[in-house]
């Protein structure tokens, strides 16, 4: 699929709501299938990736069923999960792959789990490692030589012979995929397991595993999941899915750039682990207003609005946990310091270098197509801003990942001719309706 983008001609304008979060979407639907009770979810984005964790739910035994707008879980509780009849397929989902890892350990039988020919390489020795710690059994396909000593899908798991041992594990790097892979693990141990992060990162998994009544405590930068005279329960009546931050970024972006006489995006998930966009845009000048705060269950929501447009913008530096609080919007915020004064640089994302894409790479490339100076460097790349011109018209591959796709067409609605995005598909993974929401604010783009 490709995308031809024109630039705009006038304010943007409107309310978009965006899809549920996807990282929360996999863990209602994923933890869902533990409960002892029927879970409703309603908001779940409509993306593949949560697609794949649904199917992976029936594979595993639960079933999913539609009463009007949510969608009724009926899980297997802890211990009666069923051995799946064939291969479980993750698509381009590296959560789904690596949060089943962790749930699926303990079992007693074999699970295979494959993907998409770009998770096939992705790097899984991170999770490996800690579960084989545990006690599971899971086997892949040997690296190639540029990622030597690591272990890519398909991937083997289980069956486990014994329960699971309680592990005190301290994660070399932030990854609330690995951190959330233990901590299910940790339900089917017999003892306390620990999990201690280097830096901040997603908690969505701990505030949901509490939320269902998980013997879960975290303290500072540890958390532990402590089964002792734990009666083996979970059950929670529903979720209620907010709105994807990373997913509104894009709009608020391109509403800061092309202007915006309101552009409202509701709903919106404003866990602090997920709001160092955010920081970014208000760092760099930017106005983002945060209306109508409120709780959805375990998690924070509010509306997020622009007005006017974000003359002024000025270069900032992005590191440490600003660079982990907001790692999927790192290649929109790249366009955002494409239009800022001065340089830009982005440090401490290496997790960049094992998304969708080399997303360091792919960044780079993007920007270069509309003209914008851009160096790679081994934990993020830096920006030259040209806010005095237009950005030149961009011919961009994106390379079969979405937030390059998404990046690039925010660049082109401030372009001095039409943009082109090719190998645009994956928009599917996470926000199908992209092109149809930038187009309801007064853009003009079509797909082909």
């Amino acid at each position: 699929m490709k995308l031809v983008v024109e630039p705009v001609t006038r304010p943007l304008s409107g309310t978009i709501t965006v899809p549920g979060d996807k990282s929360i979407g996999h863990r209602a639907l994923l933890f869902s299938l533990l409960s002892a009770t029927p879970v409703r979810v309603l908001g779940l984005g409509d993306g593949a990736d949560n697609g794949r964790s649904a199917r992976a739910v029936t594979a595993l035994g639960g079933s999913i069923t539609r009463d009007g707008d949510a969608l009724v879980i009926r899980g297997t509780g802890l211990d009666g999960m069923r051995p799946p009849a064939a291969a479980i397929d993750c698509g381009n989902s590296g959560t789904t792959i690596r949060l089943l890892c962790g749930l699926v350990a303990g079992q007693r039988f074999q699970t295979t789990l494959f993907g998409d020919e770009s998770l096939s390489k992705r790097p899984m020795r991170r999770v490996i490692e800690p579960l084989a710690r545990m006690g599971a059994t899971i086997t892949g396909v040997a690296a190639a030589s540029g990622a030597a000593h690591d272990v890519m899908p398909p991937l083997a798991v289980g069956p486990a012979t014994r329960p699971l041992t309680a592990i005190d594990y301290v994660l070399p790097m932030a990854s609330a995929q690995v951190k959330s892979a233990i901590l299910l693990a940790g339900l089917f141990a017999d003892g306390a397991t620990a999990v201690t992060e280097p830096g901040p990162t997603r908690d969505h998994s701990e505030r949901m595993l509490t939320y269902l009544g998980a013997p879960l405590t975290t303290a500072g930068r540890r958390t532990v999941i402590d089964t002792r005279g734990w009666n083996r329960r979970l059950a929670g009546d529903g979720f209620t899915i907010p709105g994807d931050p990373s997913s509104a970024a894009f709009l608020i972006v391109a509403a800061l750039l092309a202007g915006a006489r309101e552009v409202r995006v509701p709903g919106v998930c404003i866990n602090p682990t997920r709001t160092g966009f955010l920081d970014v845009i208000t760092a760099m000048g930017g106005t983002v207003v945060l209306e109508a705060s409120r709780d959805a269950g375990p998690e924070p929501v509010a509306d997020l609005v622009v007005r006017g447009p974000a003359p002024g913008l000025r270069a900032t530096e992005i590191a440490g946990d600003m660079a982990v609080r907001s790692i999927d919007e790192l290649p929109v915020l790249g366009v955002l310091a494409a239009r800022a004064h001065g340089t830009t640089t982005v440090r401490d994302a290496e997790e960049l270098r094992v998304k969708e894409s080399d997303r360091i790479a792919t960044t780079c490339a993007m920007l270069r197509a509309f003209g914008v100076a851009c160096e790679a460097r081994p934990d993020g790349f830096v920006v030259e801003g040209r806010p005095d011109r237009p950005l030149a018209a961009g011919r961009v591959h994106a390379d079969g990942d979405h937030r390059i796709a998404m990046a690039a067409a925010v660049a082109g609605l401030v372009a001095e001719g039409a943009s082109e995005i090719d190998d645009a598909d994956n928009v599917a993974t996470s926000y199908p309706g992209f092109a149809a929401s930038l187009t309801q604010l007064g853009a003009a783009i079509t797909t082909v």
